[in-house]
C-alpha cells in the first residue's frame, strides 16, 4: 500500500510506466493507495468494460475524482452521477450530435484558417501552445457563444486555463497564493467572472451554441438550469472542449513528422479529396487513413490515461471482493497496449485499425480513450470533427519540420504531450 498517507501518489503522478508495473506484477487487479485512500487499479479490456458498462452500479464518478475536480470545475456533468446526470446529458446531447455538427464547421474551419496563417508569419513556435490558443477559440465561440476577441484576450484566458489544470493533480491541499492550487483557484475566480459575464449575455441574447440551448432548456415541470449551474457546464465544456484535443493534435504532428510515409499516405488521401471541391461534411466522412491514424493517436497517446470511480456498491472481480468506501481506477493506457490485441503496441502503426485488421474490435472496450458505455464522451463527434478538419487543412497546404534540441518524451500532467511541447519550422507545401 505504500508510504503512510501519500501511498503510492507520487509514483502514479510521475512514473509513467508505474500501470504498466502494477499490470506487469499483479495483472487486472491490484490494491494500492492514492492520495490517502485505499485504491484498486482494474487494468485491460475486461476490466473497463466491468467499470463503464455492465456493473455501472457499483461505482460513482462524483466519489472517485480527488477533491481538486470538484473545486475546480464545480458540480457539472462531469461528476453528476444517477438521474441528475442522465437529465442534464439528455439536454446537452442535441448540441453535440447530428445536425448541430452541420453548423460548426465553417465556424471551425474560418478560425483553423486564420491560425494557419499567424503561424505562416511566425515561422517557428511550439505546436502544444498554439494548439491549446486555436482549440480554446473554436470552443469558446461554438460552445459558449463567446468570440474570444483578439489574440491577447485568447492567450490570457487559455493560460488562466493551464493554470487551473495544474492544480487538478497539485498534492499538497493548501490553499496559499503560491501554491499549485492557490494559483489554480485564483485561475478559476477569474474565469468564473468571465462565464458569469458571458452566461448572463446568453441568457437574455440566445445565439446558436451549446450554452444558449441549455438556458432555454426546461424540465417537464418547466424549471431551468440555475447561473450556478449553466457556469458549472460552461467551464466543463470549455475545459474539456479543448484540453484533449489540443494534445491529440500535437502527437498527431510529432508522429508524422517521425513517420513520412503515414504522412505521404494522409497527403494523398487528402489531395484526391481535394480534387472534389472545397473541404465539407462528405468529404470529412471518407477520410478513412486520417480515421485510422486519430484512432492510432488515441490508442498510443491517450490524452487522459485512466479514470477514477468511487465504489458505492461492494463487487467481485476475477475472485477478488472489492468494499463499499474504496477508490477504483482503470488504466486506458495499459488496456491500449495489452499485446494479445495489439501487436508490437509501442509502434505506431495505423494500419491496425485497417479494414482487414481492426485490431481494436477482436474484444470490447479495447479502445477506450473517449470513455465507454453510457457514459462514453458526450464531445466524441464534436472533437473528431475538430481535429480532422484541422488535420486535413494542415496535410493538404503546409509541412514542418522538429527542430533539435528539444524533449519530446511524454509528460502525463494534465493532459499527456510532449515535455517541450514540440517546437517546429512551419511552411507552406
Amino acid at each position: 500500500m505504500g508510504l503512510p498517507i501519500l501511498g503510492q501518489t507520487l509514483q502514479f503522478l510521475f512514473d509513467r510506466s508505474f500501470p504498466d508495473k502494477q499490470y506487469a506484477k499483479y495483472g487486472a487487479i491490484s490494491k494500492t493507495n492514492l492520495l490517502g485512500k485505499p485504491t484498486i487499479f482494474m487494468m485491460g479490456s475486461e476490466a473497463a468494460e466491468f467499470v463503464l458498462s455492465s456493473h455501472m452500479e457499483c461505482f460513482s464518478w462524483k466519489e472517485g475524482w480527488p477533491d481538486n475536480f470538484k473545486i475546480l470545475l464545480g458540480e457539472s456533468l462531469f461528476l453528476q452521477d444517477g438521474e441528475e446526470h442522465r437529465r442534464n446529458r439528455r439536454l446537452m446531447m442535441p448540441a453535440f450530435h447530428g445536425q448541430a455538427l452541420h453548423g460548426y464547421v465553417s465556424t471551425m474551419e474560418e478560425i483553423t484558417q486564420r491560425y494557419l496563417a499567424k503561424w505562416l508569419e511566425k515561422g517557428e513556435f511550439t505546436w502544444f501552445n498554439e494548439f491549446k490558443k486555436l482549440t480554446f477559440e473554436i470552443a469558446s465561440e461554438l460552445l459558449i457563444g463567446s468570440k474570444a476577441g483578439d489574440e491577447a484576450e485568447v492567450e490570457k484566458l487559455s493560460k488562466l486555463f493551464a493554470t487551473l489544470t495544474n492544480g487538478l493533480f497539485a498534492i499538497a491541499p493548501f490553499k496559499l497564493p503560491f501554491t499549485t492550487l492557490g494559483k489554480a483557484l485564483k485561475a478559476r475566480d477569474r474565469l468564473l467572472q468571465h462565464l458569469t459575464k458571458v452566461v448572463k449575455e446568453r441568457q437574455q441574447y440566445p445565439t446558436h451554441d451549446v450554452l444558449s440551448m441549455l438556458t432555454q432548456a426546461q424540465d417537464e415541470d418547466g424549471s431551468r438550469f440555475s447561473l450556478e449551474e449553466l457556469k458549472a457546464q460552461a467551464m466543463l465544456m470549455l475545459f474539456a472542449g479543448h484540453e484533449t484535443t489540443t494534445s491529440m493534435l500535437t502527437w498527431f504532428c510529432l508522429e508524422l513528422g517521425l513517420h513520412p510515409e503515414v504522412l505521404e499516405r494522409a497527403r494523398q488521401e487528402q489531395f484526391a479529396l481535394a480534387k472534389t471541391g472545397k473541404l465539407n461534411l462528405e468529404q470529412l466522412g471518407q477520410m478513412t487513413y486520417l480515421d485510422q491514424i486519430l484512432q492510432e493517436l488515441e490508442r498510443l497517446h491517450p490524452p487522459v490515461g485512466g479514470g477514477f470511480r468511487g465504489v458505492v456498491k461492494p463487487f467481485e472481480f476475477n475472485g477478488y471482493h472489492v468494499p463499499k468506501g474504496w477508490l477504483v481506477l482503470y488504466s486506458i493506457i495499459v488496456t491500449h497496449k495489452q499485446s494479445d490485441i495489439y501487436p508490437n503496441p509501442k509502434q505506431f502503426d495505423p494500419d491496425r485499425f485497417s479494414p482487414d485488421r481492426q485490431e481494436h474490435k477482436q474484444k470490447p472496450f479495447s479502445l477506450i480513450g473517449f470513455g465507454g458505455g453510457a457514459r462514453i464522451c458526450i464531445g466524441i463527434a464534436f472533437a473528431k470533427l475538430e481535429m480532422k478538419i484541422i488535420a486535413a487543412h494542415l496535410l493538404r497546404g503546409y509541412e514542418w519540420d522538429i527542430l533539435p534540441d528539444q524533449d519530446l518524451e511524454p509528460f502525463p500532467i494534465p493532459t499527456l504531450r510532449p515535455k517541450d511541447g514540440l517546437k517546429v519550422k512551419f511552411r507552406r507545401l
